[in-house]
């Protein structure tokens, strides 16, 4: 791979906190998807038997419930799909499709399983976060509040000048997201590659994990496997765990994510420790001073 890396600008600052605080949990029981499915109009019932007798889907019925071909069907009226490819990754809780979007442009769209989603792992995230009072131990809002969580998540890493896939919408259980690097050649993650410029990219990953620390979000789940690497960006991914700073296990999860990035970098060479990580992490980074140090300044002015 490549040693080019690059950082993205963020957007203007925001105060750090709970992302979406006003969370709704009759919205996520009750989503537009859902009554599409419940109301079964003909044009959405042609959608469901068009989709359900392609070779691809009747191999997939676990994930592609008639409420979750409800939500693509919503997707499609709203023209963030205009046509649906083929399994990018699967996974234990989701897989990932890809996708033809708005304008022509590739997209990923990630199919969260309600059924079969790992609830117990969700939960390690979950209790604790006043966002979810009152979820309680209904699988299914804790699905849909999950992919909204992911969602917001992803916004306000970009908004920090963090380089994750750019979220465009969430309709029940489904993300459609951008879709970094190709279908038929993915983007490899940085466990796959061999990182010729370690440095370079430690810095990178460093800046990104401070970046989402001053947004008040902790990745939760950092290492090489959560990281992946496209025409020299390193993007992160895989933020449907992220929590804010104000979590109860927040502490613990940063001093893992500083634990295994420090550990994959160390393997590469790097004498970097996850307490040196953790101390930069939470450093906030110095506001530019408007009086230059004399003793410091290159170019000192003179009154004389």
């Amino acid at each position: 791979m490549t040693g080019e890396f690059g950082f993205v600008e963020p957007d203007e600052a925001e105060t750090p906190g709970d992302e979406w605080e006003d969370l709704d949990l009759e919205e996520i029981a009750q989503t537009e998807a859902d009554r599409i499915a419940r109301r079964q109009d003909d044009e959405f019932d042609e959608f469901r038997k068009r989709v359900k007798n392609t070779e691809q889907f009747k191999v997939e019925a676990s994930v592609f419930d008639d409420a979750t071909l409800a939500a693509l069907y919503k997707l499609t009226r709203d023209g963030h799909i205009v046509a649906f490819g083929g399994p990018i990754s699967t996974g234990k809780e989701a897989n990932v499709y890809e996708a033809l979007g708005a304008d022509d442009t590739e997209v990923a769209t990630k199919v969260y399983r309600i059924n079969t989603s790992n609830f117990r792992h969700m939960r390690d995230y979950l209790e604790g976060d006043p966002r979810f009072e009152g979820i309680g131990s209904d699988k299914k809002q804790v699905v849909l509040a999950w992919v909204r969580k992911e969602f917001a998540n992803l916004s306000r890493a970009r908004k920090a000048g963090v380089r994750v896939p750019e979220p465009i919408a969430v309709q029940r259980n489904v993300l459609v997201m951008e879709l970094v690097g190709h279908a038929d050649d993915r983007a490899r993650r940085l466990a796959e590659v061999s990182v010729e410029n370690p440095q370079t990219a430690y810095e990178v990953v460093r800046e990104y994990m401070r970046r989402l620390y001053s947004a008040g979000l902790i990745h939760g789940d950092l290492s090489e496997y959560n990281m992946i690497i496209h025409e020299g960006e390193l993007v992160i991914i895989d933020l449907g765990q992220a929590v804010t700073v104000h979590h109860p296990n927040a502490e613990e999860f940063l001093e893992r994510d500083c634990h295994n990035v420090a550990s994959f970098f160390s393997r590469q060479g790097l004498e970097v420790t996850g307490d040196d990580l953790h101390e930069y992490v939470t450093t906030p980074e110095p506001e530019p001073s408007a009086e230059p140090d004399p003793a410091t300044d290159p170019n000192p002015t003179s009154d004389e």
